[in-house]
């Protein structure tokens, strides 16, 4: 069975013989894989009135322990973006009443952001849903496979540097 990357590794093949393109079925399929798979876990967040990046703050917040409580430069590392898109995620999400922001008792530089009532009301209807899609979409592999292929990429992340183990991963 071959796919448009095997038709595409074929036609490079019979164009340019000299080039070894091999890694070009990897990265290939990592890259029709994520648009695939982005589409779905959209369509999911959707249904919760949610995108990417609102989920994320929320399942940050609702996987950081009881107080469900960081602060915003927690969830900047979490999510690996600027101090401005933290702050815009932020305030689309206060204005839904899904966080709270509130200065620290103790250090006026540091504010506290918490999940709302509704928010992790919200993020505890959304979180089993998304973990189905994500079941859905892994439904060919076996149990086995799927470790491996984690296993694979964890591999290949860190080869490339990628050691930041703070990454909320959903």
């Amino acid at each position: 069975m071959t796919d448009h990357v095997d038709r595409v590794l074929e036609q490079w093949s019979a164009e340019r013989p000299d080039l070894d393109v091999s890694p070009m079925a990897v990265i290939g399929r990592m890259k029709r894989l994520h648009q695939l798979i982005e589409a779905e876990l959209r369509r999911t967040f959707a249904a919760h009135g949610l995108d990417a990046a609102s989920f994320d703050v929320l399942a940050t917040l609702r996987r950081s322990g009881p107080s469900h409580s960081l602060t915003p430069a927690a969830l900047m590392r979490s999510a690996m973006v600027t101090s401005g898109a933290i702050t815009q995620r932020l305030d689309r999400l206060e204005s839904r009443g899904l966080v709270t922001r509130t200065p620290s008792e103790t250090d006026g530089r540091v504010v506290h952001v918490a999940l709302s009532a509704e928010g992790l009301a919200l993020i505890d209807r959304a979180l089993p849903d998304h973990v189905a899609t994500e079941h859905r979409l892994l439904a060919a592999l076996t149990p086995d496979r799927r470790d491996t292929l984690a296993d694979t990429l964890r591999d290949l992340l860190q080869s490339l540097g990628d050691d930041s183990g703070g990454r909320s991963g959903s």
